[in-house]
Parts: structure tokens; sequence; C-alpha cells
């Protein structure tokens, strides 16, 4: 079973899928399987993190800007793809750390996450983007 999953950003965070795509695995109602969830496109990323505590979220965007700031900051002089604005090459790099897929199994007929655990969608760039997250079960 497929699927696509359609996300509006409103530029960088954290976007939680995890409600979204829990429905959608129960109602397909597998007993057991894996999910594979693949984000078609190279300046976001997908992540399971932390669901509980949003400073959680706001830290790893802090960390990740600290790593990786904008082309315009000195640091990032050498970069040469800037025509689309400062955020864009940073936004590749981040997502080149991040991961752009996940496996996920599914057992009784529900993600086995953790107790903690929530699905992510990360958004690298400051203006708001529509993104499509594609989900396979099997």
């Amino acid at each position: 079973m497929q699927t696509r999953f359609e996300v509006e950003t409103r530029g960088v965070g954290f976007y939680d899928m995890t409600d979204t795509i829990r429905a959608w695995v129960a109602a397909e109602n597998p007993d057991i399987g894996l999910l594979t969830l693949f984000i078609q496109h190279t300046s976001a990323s997908l992540l399971i993190q932390e669901n509980a505590d949003a400073d959680v979220q706001t830290d790893l965007l802090a960390y990740l800007d600290r790593l990786v700031p904008p082309s315009s900051h000195p640091s990032m002089a050498y970069l040469r793809h800037t025509y689309e604005g400062p955020d864009d090459m940073p936004a590749h790099i981040k997502a080149a750390f991040l991961p752009t897929s996940l496996s996920i199994p599914v057992s009784d007929g529900r993600l086995a996450l953790g107790t903690w655990q929530g699905i992510f969608l990360v958004e690298h760039r400051t203006n708001p983007h529509r993104r499509h997250v594609r989900a396979h079960l099997a």
C-alpha cells in the first residue's frame, strides 16, 4: 500500500506528522509490517524525535543553525549555490545531515514507536513550502 502526504510548512521548523501517519496505518489495518517514509525534496528532512518537550525541537534547530549558518554569514562565503537565497544551500546541507527516509515497524496494527517518539518533517527553508512525503506499507 502506498500514499502521499502533503505538508504545508510555514518556514523553518518541525512539523509533527505522527497522528496523520498513525491514522493512515490504522485505516490500512495491517497486523504486522514495515512502514517506509520518503520525503521528495532536497531541502527538508524526516526525523523521529522527542514529541513531549518542544524545547528539544527548538534546541535541535538552534544547533543546526550554528552548525550551518545562512550563506550570507561570513563563514559561508565559499558557497557557490546562492541564487535561491541565503537559506537555500544551508537547507541542502542540513538535509544531507538528517534522514530523508525512515523505516518504522508496524506491530499489532500500530506504529512501533517508543513512548516519546514522534515523526516529524523538518523544514530547513525560511519561506513556506508544500512538501510531499511518500509512504509505503508492506
